[in-house]
């Protein structure tokens, strides 16, 4: 398959997940935190004749060759990323655009996004929660949840104006228990 623009070296391999869709299959895979598609598939499932040359429009960013494995063959496939999806619906618009962005969106990218979790659980994740109605950004890895030193000064102040000095009383009880 020869290219008609720079694309970045084929080194990478992938075996894909699957996904079905009004029987018809849609392979993706997860690439640096990011969803990636064949082109082939996406063009299948919205019913166009897309090929290299409609992804000269994307950025050089969303699109890369990689081999993936299909029916226990690697194939090198054109990969589109997950923006690219969404610029090329909106370019090639029809109707079932709409059910097909919702499919993707609601059911495949959550999917894609759980199981890259669970393969690699072993490094953080970054979660948002809220301590004391704000936003407080935090790190979850191994079950425990992980809060910025930074933000630590806030978190116990918010908690010292509540209980006066509370949490220094009983560290002190606590040092003259042990002593």
């Amino acid at each position: 398959m020869d290219l008609p623009f720079p694309l970045l070296p084929c080194t990478e391999n992938h075996e894909p997940t699957l996904f079905l869709r009004h029987r018809r299959m849609l392979r993706a895979v997860v690439m640096h935190a990011e969803a990636w598609f064949p082109l082939e598939d996406i063009a299948r499932l919205m019913g166009k004749r897309l090929d290299e040359r409609n992804t000269r429009k994307l950025d050089a960013d969303q699109r890369r060759t990689a081999w993936l494995l299909t029916h226990g063959e690697w194939q090198k496939c054109l990969l589109i990323s997950e923006s690219a999806v969404f610029a090329l619906l909106i370019h090639h618009y029809i109707p079932e655009n709409r059910a097909l962005r919702r499919w993707l969106t609601q059911d495949v990218l959550p999917a894609l996004s759980a199981r890259a979790f669970d393969i690699n659980n072993d490094g953080p994740t970054h979660c948002q929660m809220q301590w004391q109605g704000t936003p407080l950004s935090t790190l979850q890895w191994r079950g425990d949840i992980w809060v910025k030193l930074r933000d630590m000064p806030e978190i116990v102040q918010v908690q010292a104006t509540g209980k006066k000095n509370g949490w220094l009383k009983r560290l002190k009880l606590l040092g003259k228990r042990a002593a």
